[in-house]
């Protein structure tokens, strides 16, 4: 069938039972990606990585289409310099050894953040337990532990999995004609009898998982993929429009993925059929001196509007993160998502309000979605797996929820602005610089493109991921270089100048210091999609209104690092000299009733001056959810007549009132 492994696969002998005549074997395979320097300085043919699937596919009798799809699903191909995934998993083929990848990592640092962000209650801080690191258990799980199995399989050490592409792509090939082997079928043949072995390799704990990771990969078979990865490989898996896996693979598998299993409280999960979702359930209970956790109970979209979705990661492993959820004295989040196989769990129900950006009024018309990763650590990769996975969630959200798909209802956490100048320093910069929004957005049927020409009047950022490497500090220690890793931000100035300052953002620095290149400092940072009103243009360089300033970035015709755009504005009303903006869309005191604190609209440190212009993202009347107890009846949603608009501040969204501004199209 096309996409299988070549007719010369013949002439290699199936996998020999003695490790000295398969390292043999294996090593002669390696000489494309390993070998000796060449002509070329070195450097690689631009196709050995595909030969090396070829070479591999033949070698183990696995069809190479199945080879490729399953390496698309896990890495896009990308061999990330011999870094570890957030699992712990090594090269194209994701094969795992999380006692050496993950030792490294430290899981939930703590911040200062309180993650409800309601000013009528205490301040929710993590407990300082939970912010110590989570020791690995003795006996990991199947699926973090994959590379070893492989290396053996493979007859090649260890090491040379986790640093050579080829010996990664051999060790994967060994590791799926295994799960085969296992399952009582025969290698070699087409690629619709491999449909097990594939759900075998991507879920070794989870048969939902698995299936719904099978169910990705010949959806990537049948489709096909071309692309060039981060070590200049150009890699192609022809489609297979007709591909359909073995009906009775399908049937022993059970239960579709898309069928999860009801957690305890007898709801199924709320996902889309496509992926595997389970109900890991959060935990509503009350404990010691009237204090309850951890989170509320609500009537959502029915009493409060589901207007945006928070992108998160957890900064902690998976098994950590589901033993935190389940912990009535810490916070809460929606949905967990884990990288190894896209495997969801929802936590709260939709219609309750969880615990999760640190800001109540965008936690009452929000949710929370939690990605197992690390933010300071570029080199510990997202997976394919997770990122489809996600972007199906986020769909299958938007569509019921009637959340609009753009990067000012589509929040990355470290988007949601400080309640009032006092938190601002303290918001959370998750999921930060090195989330690849764009390819997100791709996934979400949304990719940025220009929306008009040069007068449009907005420009939405677009770097090239892979080629955006802004310096970071402060992944490891305080002031050293983050690894060189492609970032999804661009850097701002104070002026067309790379040597000139990056812009003051005054409620992180308020001495009026300099922004810094500092991994959590968001501010003198523009991320991909987010869209700004031009300010003005020179040379190579582009200014944007970006936190009551001019702010400067380079983007040269040749490699541009936005594009135009156009769309909705809000500008001072004429004769105001400046207007303050919120971190919340609260209502006016007149709104309150008898026995409902008033909540103060404080303003944020920072100033919108006359002829400045923001674009506008979303329209509402301002409210406030009143839940102090865990008494239900004590709860009220307090309504105002007060109108704001959402726009886009800076790197974080904020709020202004519409009597302070003039609407209008950024063309006109």
């Amino acid at each position: 069938m096309r996409g299988s492994a070549p007719e010369d696969e013949k002439r290699f002998h199936r996998p020999a039972l003695r490790r000295s005549v398969t390292a043999v074997a294996a090593a002669a395979l390696l000489l494309p990606l390993s070998g000796a320097p060449s002509a070329h300085a070195g450097q690689p043919r631009s196709d050995a990585l595909q030969r090396a699937f070829t070479d591999a596919a033949a070698r183990f009798h696995v069809p190479r289409s199945v080879l490729l799809g399953v390496s698309y699903l896990e890495s896009r191909w990308d061999a990330h310099g011999g870094a570890p995934s957030v699992a712990g998993g090594y090269g194209p083929m994701h094969l795992t050894d999380a006692r050496t990848a993950l030792t490294r990592t430290p899981e939930f640092s703590q911040g200062s953040e309180d993650a409800r962000g309601d000013s009528a209650r205490p301040r929710k801080k993590v407990p300082s337990a939970a912010a110590k690191r989570a020791a690995l258990p003795a006996q990991l799980p199947s699926r973090l532990r994959t590379l070893t199995t492989a290396a053996t399989l493979a007859g090649l050490p260890a090491e040379r999995l986790r640093s050579d592409p080829a010996a990664n792509v051999l060790g994967g090939a060994a590791l799926l004609a295994a799960e085969q082997r296992k399952l009582g079928h025969a290698t070699g043949g087409g690629p619709a009898r491999w449909y097990e072995a594939v759900a075998r390799y991507g879920g070794q704990d989870s048969a939902r998982g698995g299936r719904a990771f099978a169910d990705e990969v010949y959806d990537v078979m049948r489709r096909g993929q071309t692309r060039t990865t981060d070590a200049g490989q150009r890699v192609t898996l022809p489609a297979t429009p007709g591909l359909a896996p073995d009906t009775q693979q399908q049937k022993r598998l059970g239960t579709p993925a898309t069928k999860a299993a009801p957690g305890r409280a007898g709801h199924a999960p709320q996902c889309p059929d496509s992926v595997a979702c389970e109900s890991v359930p959060a935990p509503y209970e009350e404990f010691g001196d009237g204090d309850y956790g951890n989170h509320d109970k609500a009537d959502r979209p029915e009493d409060l509007r589901i207007s945006s979705i928070v992108i998160h990661d957890t900064e902690g492993s998976w098994e950590t993160t589901l033993k935190l959820i389940k912990d009535p004295t810490y916070v809460s989040w929606n949905y967990t998502i884990r990288s190894s196989d896209g495997l969801i769990a929802q936590h709260v129900r939709a219609k309750n309000v969880a615990w999760h950006a640190g800001n109540w009024y965008i936690n009452s018309h929000s949710l929370g979605i939690e990605h197992e990763g690390f933010l300071a650590a570029p080199d510990a990769w997202y997976t394919e797996a997770m990122y489809r996975a996600s972007a199906r969630l986020v769909k299958y959200l938007s569509r019921t929820y009637d959340v609009p798909l753009d990067r000012q209802h589509i929040l990355g956490h470290d988007n949601v602005p400080g309640t009032t100048t006092a938190t601002v320093a303290g918001m959370h910069t998750d999921p930060g610089p090195y989330w690849d929004w764009a390819h997100y957005f791709a996934l979400l049927g949304k990719p940025f493109k220009a929306t008009s020409g040069a007068h449009g009047g907005l420009v939405t950022i677009r770097p090239d991921y892979a080629g955006n490497k802004p310096v970071y500090t402060g992944c490891e220690k305080a002031g050293d270089p983050c690894a060189p890793h492609g970032s999804a931000a661009v850097r701002l100035h104070t002026a067309p100048d790379a040597d000139a300052p990056l812009v003051t953002d005054i409620g992180l620095h308020p001495n009026g210091g300099d922004s810094t290149t500092g991994v959590n400092d968001t501010g003198a940072r523009a991320s991909t999609g987010q869209r700004f009103a031009v300010a003005g243009r020179s040379g190579d360089w582009t200014a944007i209104w970006y936190l009551g300033q001019k702010a400067w970035f380079r983007n040269p015709h040749h490699a541009p690092t936005a594009v135009n755009a156009e769309g909705m504005i809000a500008t001072p009303k004429a004769g105001r000299a400046d207007i303050p903006v919120y971190g919340r869309a609260y209502p006016e005191k007149e709104a309150y009733p008898a026995g409902v604190p008033y909540q103060a609209v404080s303003p944020l440190p920072y100033k919108l001056a006359a002829g400045q212009k923001y674009v506008v993202g979303d329209r509402m009347k301002g409210d406030y959810f009143y839940a102090p107890t865990f008494d239900l009846s004590q709860h009220a949603i307090v309504r105002g007549k007060d109108v704001y608009y959402e726009i886009q501040l800076g790197h974080r969204v904020g709020y202004v009132r519409a009597a302070d501004v003039d609407v209008r199209r950024s063309d006109s």
